[in-house]
């Protein structure tokens, strides 16, 4: 059974390669975020309306894997599942690409919440994630 809760699909877009054809390794930073953003959405948080409130979630350690190399116009889908310790959410990403299912990289991002800029624990995340919690 597999533990991902969430997933979206995207495309490659070619100004994300670089001059051997593949994308930049930065790139898959951007697609991981943007992956916790709209799962965000999909908790019924807005990043930005948390960040209104006082509550920033920011990355504090990040562990990455390159496995495959993704190309121009390729398609890909971003997974992820969550686990929280202590105050940290620690967010397991994948990347495989679309047709065959190929892993083409992974990530364990950590992250903490500044409430007001202290270290703190958010109710709001908490309560948003605890579906997906185990």
């Amino acid at each position: 059974m597999s533990k991902y809760v969430f997933e979206a699909k995207m495309e490659v877009r070619d100004y994300e390669c670089d001059i051997e054809g593949i994308v930049n390794n930065a790139n898959y930073l951007h697609y991981t975020e943007h992956t916790r953003h709209l799962f965000l959405k999909a908790c019924g948080l807005s990043f930005a309306e948390m960040h209104e409130k006082g509550v920033d979630a920011v990355v504090a350690r990040m562990n990455l894997q390159y496995k495959a190399p993704l190309r121009c116009d390729d398609v890909f889908i971003s997974r992820l599942w969550l686990e929280k310790k202590g105050i940290k959410y620690i967010f397991h990403q994948d990347i495989f690409r679309a047709p065959d299912e190929t892993l083409c990289f992974r990530g364990d991002i950590m992250l903490v919440c500044l409430v007001n800029g202290r270290l703190a624990e958010s109710e709001d995340y908490d309560r948003a994630f605890a579906p997906y919690l185990e």
